[in-house]
């Protein structure tokens, strides 16, 4: 799960900040020791060469270099236990204490504290399988702060259901900042940045009544669905341009390697979209045969404890609907056929979602899904849901809602 590995690398980050803090105190060598951190990508008895955020760095090693590994679990520095170079490999994540010399260049390393890449992914194993289980989100609805509480409206399959999410006293806020869809990026949060129409995801308690949870980690951020008709395609660029339905306007959307594409089925998106509209079509069934967005009798309802929140790696992103019994829409949007900008045409009609960001004719896709027509007529026909200038269509398009992991 590409989330857990990016906190990972927060954590980290966090912990080479309290090495260098602990380092700084220290009062002995006139020139203090930096952290430098970062992804190895090769090592041997004389250096070691890690990718840094400034770019590659190669540090000398010295017999007197001392190696200390530290859990991916519970990255305690006072809990590092001893290592050897021989315990690291490519991939996995260092954290080096070492003196930059007058020329700019690093002295051989002082203390090298290792994360490898299989504790990482054991750690990430875990919790893909807890947000899996614990995971809710939705759109956000109401916030009172005071009170401590938030009203989220969860989209299913069809239909919808309200919950309310109680912080716990160690709550966690993230926030993924303006015109970024990257988690890397998300900012320390709290409750009063989060507003109605957010999306929202929490690593929860379910109280008894199905309803209610205590969250113990909550992500938000300002999303946007559009939905536009494609006027061309820049397959090199990875662009598309559309005409936006509600303004009229041009709009230019970026593919990047994180964004999901995928493609409604026809048949299916029919079925669904009838469904929306009260039709008599039965709409879609998940395999068990009960229509999506019902809850059998003494079960939780829609979005409950079994909701995901990011099944398994970038392309099953998503903070939207719940998971039944026969699958959610995660699962749903995983079965579906993937299709890269190449694959569109002039004159198909896409829906996007993106943050919301300062520019409002460009936008960088956290989701595409083609095949979206009948949603977009369910939407048009729907009283107080027309599209205009300035307004935006209530797009209830299964998966669109909610962003993904980077």
């Amino acid at each position: 799960m590409i989330r857990n590995r990016i906190i990972a690398s927060l954590i980290f980050l966090l912990l080479s900040g309290m090495l260098f803090f602990a380092q700084a105190q220290a009062p002995a060598n006139p020139v203090k020791p930096v952290i430098v951190f970062g992804d190895v990508t090769s090592v041997d008895a004389s250096k070691i060469v890690i990718t840094t955020k400034d770019g590659p760095m190669e540090i000398a090693l010295a017999p007197k270099t001392v190696y200390k590994r530290v859990s991916a679990e519970k990255p305690d520095p006072s809990a590092a236990t001893a290592a050897a170079l021989e315990d690291i490999h490519v991939g996995d994540k260092v954290s080096i204490s070492v003196i930059i010399g007058a020329d700019k260049n690093p002295q051989p390393a002082r203390t090298v504290y290792l994360m490898t890449k299989a504790d990482i992914a054991e750690r990430n194993t875990k919790e893909t399988q807890e947000w899996r289980t614990r995971g809710i989100a939705g759109r956000v609805t109401a916030i009172d702060a005071l009170a401590g509480k938030i009203t989220v409206e969860q989209r299913g399959m069809v239909g919808t259901t309200t919950i309310t999410v109680t912080p716990k006293e160690d709550i966690k806020y993230l926030r993924y900042a303006p015109n970024s869809v990257q988690f890397s990026e998300a900012k320390a949060s709290t409750i009063s940045e989060i507003k109605p129409g957010d999306m929202m995801r929490a690593l929860c308690d379910r109280g008894a009544d199905g309803t209610t949870f205590a969250a113990e980690e909550i992500v938000s951020g300002a999303f946007q669905t559009r939905a536009g008709k494609v006027k061309s395609i820049d397959p090199v660029k990875n662009e598309i341009v559309v005409t936006d339905l509600a303004s009229n306007k041009d709009l230019t959307i970026a593919v990047v390697p994180t964004s999901i594409m995928k493609k409604f089925p026809e048949e299916q998106a029919q079925r669904m979209a009838q469904f929306q509209m009260g039709g008599q079509g039965g709409g879609f069934r998940p395999a068990g045969g009960a229509p999506a967005g019902s809850s059998p009798a003494g079960s939780a309802p829609a979005g409950g404890q079994a909701n995901s929140a990011n099944p398994a790696g970038p392309g099953r992103g998503g903070f939207a609907g719940a998971r039944g019994g026969g699958g959610g829409i995660d699962d749903m949007l995983d079965r579906f056929p993937n299709i890269t900008p190449a694959d569109l045409k002039v004159g198909d009609v896409v829906a996007v979602s993106s943050t919301r960001g300062s520019d409002l004719d460009r936008i960088t896709a956290i989701k595409l899904l083609a095949g979206v027509e009948p949603f977009l007529r369910a939407a048009q026909m729907s009283p107080g849901r027309q599209g205009g200038s300035g307004r935006q269509l209530d797009l209830n398009i299964p998966g669109l809602d909610g962003f993904g992991t980077p």
